[in-house]
């Protein structure tokens, strides 16, 4: 089931700060030219880049950031994609998410595009799997960045260099008429079968244009206005599972794959919220099995 709700009801004070932070820094990024960041584009320096410097010191400071374990977090990316609006990628940690331990947030860096953190995920033991898998626009030749913060406060990052340029402004798959008449409509799965208290694998599709505000109208020569998705919220028996503070770097149509735990009969529950406020929500009822 989903619905289009309210579009006045106000958005999370977490995702103005996370904008806001995305704004300045966009702002912050002009002075580094295209130029210079188009000289950066080999996948041997990943330090070097002076975007991921800035990027660094506005969300880190002088945080140390260690190399992510196998344990802990990994990053898969293509090496080349086949398509720049459409690059698949999946953060998965092998850690088991507990009350004691767990990994509390990921931050998706993409360092090359126009606003690089991507996304900013933020898990809770109920996940128990800090896991993600999407889809992302990619700009030009850059390095990703997975870097995931532990509840002891501690960061660990991985790092991978995908080939593919032109994402951003690649024209949508839909036109915008057909784009509107599906707008909102999500649908929430489970993937594979039914575990008792196991982590549960599910995905949230979600049909929505995701307009970058960066490709341009063949036809009318003007630039398609900016509209995506913006926040995710993910609840299972009223519980949170997953957010997430996402911008127009995730591909046309998100879809998103996460994990939850089923602690008994209840129902999943996504919330959805885009940059024109525009609200809707998707559930699933669960039941565990015999």
């Amino acid at each position: 089931m989903n619905s289009l709700k309210n579009p006045t009801l106000a958005p999370r004070p977490l995702t103005r700060r996370a904008l806001a932070c995305g704004a300045l820094l966009s702002i912050a990024l002009t002075g580094i030219g295209h130029d210079a960041a188009a000289q950066i584009k080999t996948a041997d320096n990943p330090e070097g880049n002076p975007v991921w410097k800035k990027v660094r010191a506005s969300l880190f400071q002088s945080r140390p950031i260690a190399p992510a374990s196998d344990d802990v977090l990994s990053l898969v990316v293509p090496v080349r994609a086949e398509d720049a609006a459409i690059v698949p990628i999946a953060i998965r940690s092998r850690m088991k998410q507990t009350p004691e331990r767990y990994i509390d947030k990921v931050w998706l860096i993409i360092d090359n595009n126009p606003s690089p953190i991507s996304a900013i995920f933020h898990f809770t033991p109920l996940s128990g799997r800090a896991d993600i898998e999407t889809r992302v626009r990619v700009d030009e030749y850059t390095h990703i960045r997975a870097i995931a913060e532990t509840n002891d406060g501690k960061l660990q990052m991985a790092t991978a260099f995908v080939k593919a340029s032109g994402g951003c402004s690649a024209p949508p798959a839909k036109d915008a008429e057909a784009a509107l008449k599906t707008l909102g409509r999500m649908k929430l799965s489970l993937q594979g079968p039914a575990d008792g208290d196991k982590p549960q694998l599910a995905q949230l599709m979600i049909s929505h244009p995701n307009n970058s505000g960066l490709a341009l109208d063949q036809v009318t020569r003007l630039y398609t206005p900016a509209h995506f998705v913006r926040q995710v919220n993910i609840t299972y028996a009223g519980q949170p599972v997953m957010s997430a503070d996402v911008d127009f770097s995730i591909s046309e149509n998100p879809n998103f794959r996460f994990y939850f735990v089923p602690k008994g009969d209840g129902v999943l529950k996504a919330d959805v919220v885009d940059s024109r406020d525009l609200q809707f929500e998707s559930t699933l009822k669960y039941r565990r099995p015999e």
